[in-house]
């Protein structure tokens, strides 16, 4: 057995050789932080943080190359490509000719995805629809263009796919929009009411509430509106404790958490690196809609910060089944709010603070 004496002079050295290491490392960072080369060097020979960051990266492109010929539910270029289309329908003054050098590239994606027989059919629907929308409008004086008209004529969309689907899925006027059902204090009142809960009454949640919240916060902006997440969602009690866990910061209430959500990234909706980020930012637009729209439902929420930990990220990853390039961007927990409850009071910073005008 360690006596008490022994375990403390221990603690104090184990302190002091961290301090020693954290000293080094600042004076490594200074050094290696003069240019990008000398920090590419730090990162790849002293600190492995980002190791799972490139793979994932890689493998997402790899993913991203294959998903071009064996469609699956869904198709990254071909969201991408028809949102283009959109935008380019949309543009005031509109061109007679545009799209004419991924024209090609998107008939053909959507005559592959319509013979898989496996993508949504909502994708399917839309794309068909901005497709007879811009061949309608479009100049025929390019031949790629009549090329990809001819090909796209000639591949039909099943009659009861298109009877399946309601109204017309193609760009519309913004006075079409329905109004809003409440005003800015309502709105203000609503992110007052969304708090950070932790404490929760040991109350199921019914499936149909979070169908409702995932269809809300589906509609949240995207980047050309490929949307490259998904939500893992847990109500068992153990499952849940198990995996929020895994996260920092939840010790001493993850016990109690009726409902978790994992929210997942997906970087093989990218050839490029320079989308690396999306995932991030497309994930968070959703995330806020989900938890709004969990509060309208009578749910309370808590986004629960996911850090970059290597043996973290590996437990995580084993125990949600992930693929190399898919990450965990948060996870969110949910239910029935204790009414006794503590909430801490987090005092926002001003907007004179947040906000500059130049």
């Amino acid at each position: 057995m360690i006596n008490s004496k022994t375990k403390s002079a221990l603690r104090v050295a184990r302190l002091g050789i961290e301090r020693q290491v954290a000293t080094l490392d600042l004076k490594l960072i200074k050094l290696f932080a003069l240019n990008g080369f000398f920090a590419s060097l730090y990162y790849s020979f002293i600190n492995p943080a980002f190791y799972r960051e490139h793979l994932s990266v890689l493998r997402g492109r790899l993913r991203y190359a294959r998903s071009l010929h064996e469609i699956k539910h869904s198709s990254a270029l071909l969201r991408r490509n028809t949102h283009r289309l959109e935008k380019g329908l949309i543009m005031q003054p509109r061109r007679a000719l545009f799209a004419s050098a991924y024209i090609g590239e998107t008939v053909d994606c959507f005559q592959d995805c319509v013979h898989s027989n496996t993508v949504d059919a909502s994708e399917l629907k839309w794309a068909s629809d901005v497709l007879v929308e811009y061949f309608s409008v479009v100049s025929d004086v390019d031949r790629k263009v009549n090329r990809a008209k001819l090909k796209f004529e000639k591949t039909k969309l099943k009659p009861t796919l298109v009877n399946s689907q309601n109204g017309e899925s193609k760009p519309y006027s913004h006075h079409r929009l329905p109004e809003p059902p409440m005003n800015y204090d309502g709105l203000l009142t609503l992110f007052k009411r969304r708090r950070s809960v932790r404490w929760y009454q040991n109350r199921p949640v019914a499936r149909t509430l979070i169908d409702q919240a995932v269809a809300a916060a589906s509609l949240a902006p995207s980047a050309c509106n490929r949307q490259p997440y998904r939500f893992v969602f847990f109500d068992e009690a153990e499952e849940v404790q198990e995996v929020a866990s895994f996260a920092m910061g939840t010790a001493g209430f993850n016990h109690q958490l009726p409902c978790l959500f994992a929210l997942v990234g997906d970087l093989s909706c990218y050839p490029k690196e320079r989308d690396r980020h999306v995932i991030y930012i497309d994930a968070s637009l959703a995330s806020m809609q989900l938890m709004l729209a969990l509060e309208t439902l009578g749910l309370s929420s808590c986004p629960i910060n996911w850090p970059d930990i290597e043996s973290r990220e590996r437990k995580i990853a084993k125990r949600l089944q992930l693929d190399v390039h898919e990450r965990v961007v948060m996870l969110i927990a949910t239910g029935y709010a204790l009414a006794d409850g503590g909430v801490p009071f987090s005092q926002k910073k001003s907007t004179h603070l947040l906000l500059n005008v130049s």
